[in-house]
Order: structure tokens, then C-alpha cells, then sequence
């Protein structure tokens, strides 16, 4: 069994796409709970999608395209999260925490990649 690196980022991504996932699931059951779970599941799990696909970027050009948008993405979701949480549409204040923090750690190894 392959021993996961603590900092490689393509698994950083899933696990985040996964906290995305358990926030959305317990978003409240209201119009606005709905939609902005809808937004956070869509740009909170396109980063790992997109870098994954960027792994296969036809030429340097192309990677980096994707590279980019795995940031606008990951800069998309981290608006969302705090808007989530100050209008306390989710009751885990702990993991919005944990994401928000995890969503700026991610956004900053990109930037200065």
C-alpha cells in the first residue's frame, strides 16, 4: 500500500472536494441553503477534477490553463464558504473553519508554484 505524501496536492484536492461535500450535504433545507450548496458542490469540487485532467495537458500551455482554473475555482468556493458562513447556513462551524482555512492553504501553493 503506497504511503500518501501529507503535502501532495492531488490528494489534498479530493479530501477537500470530500469536506465540500459533507458542508453541502448539511446545508439548510431553504431556497438560498439549496442554491448556494448547488454553487459550492459545482466550484468546491472542480479544483481536484480539473487538476486531475491537468496531469494530461496536451502541451505546457494547456496545463497551465487548467492550473488556472483550478485557482479562479478554488478562489470561486472560498467566496462561497464565507458566505455560508456568515449567513449560518450550515451548523458545523468547525468544518466551514477548517475549510476556509484549507481553501486558503490551497490557493497559495499555486500561486507561488
Amino acid at each position: 500500500m503506497k504511503k500518501i505524501n501529507k503535502f501532495d496536492l492531488e490528494e489534498r484536492l479530493i479530501d477537500f472536494a470530500v469536506l465540500i461535500i459533507e458542508i453541502a450535504n448539511s446545508m439548510s433545507k431553504t431556497k438560498v441553503g439549496y442554491h448556494l450548496s448547488g454553487q459550492l458542490i459545482r466550484s468546491g469540487n472542480s479544483p481536484a477534477l480539473n487538476y486531475g485532467e491537468a496531469q494530461s495537458g496536451e502541451s505546457r500551455k494547456d496545463f497551465i490553463h487548467k492550473i488556472k482554473i483550478v485557482l479562479k475555482e478554488l478562489r470561486e468556493t472560498f467566496v462561497c464558504l464565507k458566505i455560508i458562513y456568515r449567513t449560518k447556513l450550515n451548523k458545523s462551524e468547525e468544518k466551514l473553519k477548517k475549510a476556509l482555512t484549507e481553501n486558503n492553504e490551497l490557493i497559495f501553493p499555486i500561486i507561488s508554484g
